[in-house]
């Protein structure tokens, strides 16, 4: 046996899978059960430890033509009987694989079979529920009970016909006459399936509170367990006293005892359009197979008291699980999953081999909870498996196939693994692999790429093989997403196994984001600048910010007003921006600033690698300016393929001249005095006015205008009554950085 490593990039894998940069390369690895088993599986069998290897042999026995595949049966010579939805019609195959059209049903939906000892075969209909004798094609009503739903049916050892019914959850005893009687009523809505422990004792499970129940006589049943899950699929007695029962339904909560009708309301073999099954009715007129909301109903029954077993293992599945009752009625959750929903189980020897709607998947479990993902049937869901002299023949619904896994080994296979995003366009690397080749096998590698999420027309076709295990150039198109497949070839007696797939890719660099740039003067701390502060509300610290639009190229505002800035001896002017890479890319930062009516931008500082900045005002001139922010993340990737983006300010005005306020000549007449008062900014609008009288209280005073918010203002103040004798008039005029200008004038 040829055994292949990947001794040539043991030290390159180790390395890709240490954590890196973002945009350095890296590899998708997949080596775990649960890492194949997101892909597709083509006559591939997955074992528990995450190896892939040829499935045993399976082929299409009987294809229906219809949507379902509900019950399969074989008699004693043989042959096969396959009840099918939504046309309410049965199927005879012969040993030799010939199906034929048996029986066609007034109802669409045809969900359980049973046959007698003498090889006659009933059929239980729905949503009319009725009970048919077919015997030699020819059918007739054997049972109606009155009820919807007729979803199980098994005959007891001594001969009784027992029915399981919705959406009254009674069960039906029926003897061999057609005589029926009602053998116990669970309160329940559905009883979902049926059978016979060691003892011949019936053993039923119903919905919608996924009770299994042990019923000993008429109106005398024994709770063998309350599950978590809303139903009861499948129940297998064991030769030891054990019993094994599947449920599904998706809840996590576990419900009371009594008739508390669930959210799913019937069992998924009712609901056409939940999740469980894949189909469809409604083209049928007049026939509704989902029952109302109402459906549960609380019947007093003579029911043994509830006796809630031991739980030993119990793990709470999501969706489906397969529990274990044992003789001593202790319980033990044996398999679990919160994606599948399981179906139907079987019982070999110390194995449980089960059904699910993954893909039509099925399993096999080992007594050391040891799961073997056996082949995928290729349909939406396998309803039912049966064992047979000639293998296992599995059920299917989207479509009503029968497939047998003859036992060998399939001879050919693939896998398809799911599609892995690169989260950005990427460039492939190699591909590499770890496998057992027994001589005559091999396995060879294809890969396609495309840059939609699912494969489609757009994408790639499938490359020429890969062959080198050691590491094969892949060359798919560069693109975000990529799958690979793997062909296995073998013989009757051995066949590879795959244990291990990597594929090395570097991402495409993706570039920073400047976010936001904001402009903040820090005022001095110096004893003038603290005076100057509390003569003026508008001297404090004030910002403007400017956010990032989504637009490429440099960034600025339009329609921010421009920001004026005080500029005392001591002041710092404060640039804080916010970037982030999509790479987590660490990054460094180089700030720039251009005035009005310059034309380059010149550097303030690079190879920052805080988000911030501070300048002193006082080496910028009075004037408009902007300040541009550069990101770049040359730290994380190679010359060449570092990305920058940048963002510009909004317009910041630097103001520290105040205004030049001209006081006229005082005008008397009488006792008022008339002064004029002109004032004029080169840099800002004027922004507040007043007068003191003799040092006294500032009085605000207007413009001519009436609204001061230019640069040129003219001011009339008027002062009467005033006292005999000489005065002081000043008059204070404030611009938008804060800067005050002042004038006088004497009164004599």
């Amino acid at each position: 046996m040829n055994k292949v490593f990947l001794a040539a990039f043991a030290g390159v894998l180790a390395a890709l899978a240490a954590p890196l940069r973002a945009s350095s390369p890296t590899a998708w690895e997949m080596n775990t059960f649960r890492d194949f088993a997101a892909g597709r599986l083509n006559n591939i069998s997955l074992t528990r430890d995450g190896r892939l290897l040829l499935a045993p042999k399976t082929e299409t026995l009987f294809a229906s033509g219809e949507p379902i595949i509900w019950s399969v049966v074989q008699a004693p010579d043989g042959t096969l009987y396959a009840a099918t939805g939504h046309r309410g019609r049965v199927y005879r195959i012969d040993r030799s694989g010939k199906a034929s059209l048996l029986w066609t049903a007034d109802e669409p939906e045809v969900f359980a079979l049973a046959l007698d000892s003498k090889g006659v075969l009933y059929a239980g209909t729905s949503p009319d529920g009725k009970i048919y004798r077919i015997e030699n094609g020819n059918a007739t009503e054997y049972f109606a009970p009155g009820t919807k739903y007729i979803w199980a049916l098994a005959f007891s050892p001594d001969g009784a016909l027992y029915a399981g019914t919705g959406d009254d959850g009674r069960i039906f005893r029926i003897t061999a006459a057609g005589k029926g009687e009602v053998w116990y009523e669970t309160g329940q809505s559905h009883v979902t399936c049926l059978a016979f422990d060691s003892q011949g004792r019936l053993l039923a499970g119903s919905e919608p509170n996924g009770i299994l129940y042990r019923i000993t006589g008429k109106d005398r049943a024994f709770v063998l367990y309350d599950a978590n899950l809303p139903e009861i699929r499948s129940i297998v007695p064991g030769p030891d006293g054990a019993i094994y029962a599947a449920a599904l339904g998706g809840s996590m909560t576990r419900r009371p005892l009594g008739g508390v009708t669930s959210s799913y309301g019937v069992p998924a073999s009712a609901s056409v359009a939940t999740s469980y099954t894949s189909i469809t009715v409604e083209a049928q007129a007049g026939i509704e197979l989902k029952p109302k909301a109402d459906a549960a109903k609380t019947v007093q029954t003579p029911v043994t008291p509830v006796q809630t077993p031991q739980i030993l293992d119990l793990t709470g599945a999501e969706k489906s699980a397969i529990y274990r009752i044992n003789p001593d009625n202790t319980v033990e959750s044996l398999w679990s999953s919160k994606e599948e929903n399981v179906y139907d189980l079987l019982l070999s020897g110390d194995q449980i081999t089960f059904s699910t709607d993954g893909r039509g998947r099925i399993y096999r479990l080992t007594p050391d909870r040891q799961t073997t993902l056996l082949v995928e049937t290729e349909e939406g869901e396998t309803l039912r498996l049966l064992s047979t002299p000639s293998g296992l023949l599995a059920a299917t619904g989207d479509m009503g196939k029968l497939y047998r896994l003859a036992g060998g080994q399939a001879t050919s296979g693939s896998y398809e693994s799911p599609v892995h995003d690169a989260n950005s366009v990427a460039r492939w690397g190699r591909l590499s692999w770890r496998a057992e080749t027994p001589r005559g096998s091999r396995i060879v590698f294809r890969t396609r790429s495309g840059n939609s999420a699912r494969p489609d027309k757009t994408w790639s076709d499938w490359s020429e093989p890969l062959t080198n295990p050691a590491g094969s150039p892949i060359r798919s198109p560069n693109a975000r997403y990529i799958q690979w497949k793997a062909e296995f070839t073998g013989t009757d007696q051995a066949g590879p196994v795959l244990e291990s797939v990597s594929l090395a890719y570097q991402p495409q660099n993706t570039p920073p984001v400047v976010k936001s740039v904001t402009v903040v003067a820090q005022p001095g701390t110096s004893a003038a600048s603290k005076t100057a502060a509390s003569q003026s509300q508008t001297s404090s610290s004030y910002s403007i910010t400017v956010t990032d639009t989504g637009e490429t190229g440099a960034a600025t505002s339009s329609g921010t007003p421009t920001q004026s800035l005080s500029r005392s001896g001591s002041d710092q002017l404060q640039i804080v921006w916010q970037a982030e890479d999509p790479d987590n890319d660490r990054l460094v930062y180089s700030v720039y600033f251009r005035g009005e009516g310059e034309r380059e931008w010149k550097l303030l500082k690079d190879n920052l690698t805080e988000n911030a900045y501070m300048l002193d005002a006082d080496s910028l001139a009075d004037g408009r300016y902007w300040f541009r922010v550069v990101a770049s993340d040359s730290p994380a990737n190679a010359p060449g393929t570092a990305r920058e983006a940048e963002m510009i300010s909004s317009p910041t005005l630097i103001d520290h001249t105040p205004p030049v306020v001209t006081a006229g000549a005082p005008k008397r007449t009488g006792s008022r005095v008339e002064i004029e008062v002109e004032a004029v900014d080169a840099a800002s609008p004027l922004r507040r006015a007043e007068y003191s009288v003799d040092a006294g209280p500032w009085v605000p005073i207007e413009p001519v205008e009436g609204i001061i918010d230019s640069e040129r203002e003219r001011f009339v103040v008027r002062l009467d009554d005033l006292a005999p004798g000489e005065h002081l008039i000043v008059f204070r005029v404030v611009d938008s950085a804060g800067n005050a200008g002042l004038a006088k004038a004497i009164i004599r």
